[in-house]
């Protein structure tokens, strides 16, 4: 029974539209299978888009962007996440609607931090570290010159992998550090001689005593060699980061009037140190460039100074792959007169693959919404499946799918476990789709206000 005044906790799990895309789909000769990697139909949309992803790994896509056009709710922003997906995990993915550059008072900067957010840069570090499985800890304590409780004044502290074993002193930053990640017995960790930064891996396996019946720290294998080694770290940084970095060091060494600026911005000059940096470290061999994709929904939605801008990107040593979408057939280009395919430019269009998507069939609206249903832990009769269906095909597959929520709360309203028809149509008559919403406006002109 429920205490009064005690409410039951609820866990709240934000799920993304696309959080089930692993990918494109295809098999090893690049067809699309019918599903695949969480994608339904637009099988010619996604083999093209595989092509794509080849050229991008051989290195063969310079100059060129890409274009994914089709009427709207029919995955093309599905295809350009599953693009990034392919690519690999470490692939930067930046999301943009045009909408949003173009209600900006500095489009081009807004563009070209997405541009640099999307590049990634691998960078490998050799460093000297301490690395083994905790055998022991012991910790000094020393008087504190300003109150008479006693403080940390180090550690003595010893390790060993399968190979070695030693022991070591040291001084109350290292110490510290340990005692707030709780390092005890049987813990593999990692000290950066040069920092003293600390890193726990986890639990050694077969180490250590067993604390709780349900362990969060993982269990690792127990590391080989010398406890003290050199060892490499890979970290990706997108090349904002890097610029990020850069500006702050400049603020920091430019004194107290740059220290007191309400908005520290990056520019020109800290870009281009930072390519500097970055083709240092191609050169050496200690980096390598991860291109990433930079994603622009409802590109239509620029206009000419954008447009211009991102042809120059296209041809960049630093550019990420630049994917674009849009719904729109021949149309003006914003802030014209003058009407193109897409309202863009026929020069850069000339620059674009272009991938067309089409309107999705009865069956694949209904395993579309089966997915969505089953990553949203909405269960559904087959009843419901079907009312769902055919308002994604009379409707939209968007609208369609944006009921399964409201019609989850519906059903539990009435103590039902599964969402029925009934609960379906409940939603559909209190929530309007874009057409119901235009017949309102329009029975109600007089009284709207314009």
């Amino acid at each position: 029974m429920e205490s009064e005044g005690i409410r039951p906790s609820v866990r709240f799990v934000r799920r993304s539209i696309h959080s089930h895309i692993t990918g494109l789909g295809l098999d090893a000769h690049g067809r699309a299978r019918r599903v695949g990697g969480g994608l339904v139909g637009q099988e010619e949309a996604r083999e093209a888009a595989g092509v794509i992803v080849q050229l991008i790994k051989e290195g063969k896509l310079g100059g060129r962007g890409i274009l994914i056009v089709g009427p709207p709710g029919t995955g093309k922003t599905a295809i350009a996440i599953a693009i990034a997906r392919e690519l690999g995990e470490d692939t930067p993915f930046v999301a943009l609607d045009g909408s949003e550059i173009a209600g900006s008072p500095r489009k081009t900067e807004v563009l070209l931090q997405a541009l640099r957010r999307a590049m990634g840069v691998k960078v490998r570090e050799e460093r000297a570290v301490i690395e083994g499985v905790v055998t022991d800890i012991k910790y000094v304590k020393r008087q504190s010159p300003f109150h008479p409780y006693p403080v940390i004044g180090g550690a003595r502290i010893s390790l060993e992998t399968k190979d070695d074993s030693a022991s070591y002193t040291v001084g109350p930053e290292i110490a510290e550090q340990l005692l707030a990640l709780n390092v005890r017995k049987g813990d593999v960790i990692v000290i950066d001689v040069e920092t003293g930064a600390v890193r726990k891996l986890g639990k050694a396996k077969g180490r250590g005593e067993r604390r709780y019946d349900i362990e969060v720290e993982k269990e690792i294998e127990i590391p080989g060699g010398q406890v003290k080694k050199r060892k490499e770290f890979v970290r990706i940084l997108s090349l904002h980061d890097i610029d990020m970095s850069v500006a702050a060091r400049r603020v920091a060494f430019s004194g107290l009037l740059a220290l007191l600026e309400t908005e520290r911005e990056i520019g020109d000059e800290d870009r281009r140190h930072s390519n500097e940096i970055v083709k240092k470290m191609l050169d050496e061999g200690r980096a390598e460039l991860v291109p990433g994709v930079m994603f622009i929904d409802d590109a239509h939605m620029l206009d000419l100074e954008c447009y211009s801008f991102l042809t120059r990107a296209m041809e960049s040593d630093f550019a990420p792959i630049i994917v674009m979408a849009t719904n729109r057939g021949i149309t003006k280009i914003r802030g014209t007169d003058i009407e193109s395919p897409h309202g863009m430019p026929r020069d850069l269009l000339d620059r674009l693959l272009v991938i067309t998507t089409r309107p999705y069939t009865a069956e694949e609206i209904r395993e579309i919404i089966r997915i969505r249903a089953d990553e949203e832990d909405v269960p559904l009769s087959d009843e419901a499946l079907e009312a769902l269906t055919k308002i994604g095909l009379e409707r939209s597959l968007r609208y369609s799918v944006q009921l399964l929520e409201p019609a989850r709360v519906i059903a539990s309203r009435r103590g039902s476990p599964k969402v029925e028809e009934v609960d379906v149509s409940e939603a559909a008559r209190l929530f309007a789709d874009l057409k119901k919403s235009i017949e309102t406006i329009e029975r109600y002109k007089e009284l709207m206000i314009y």
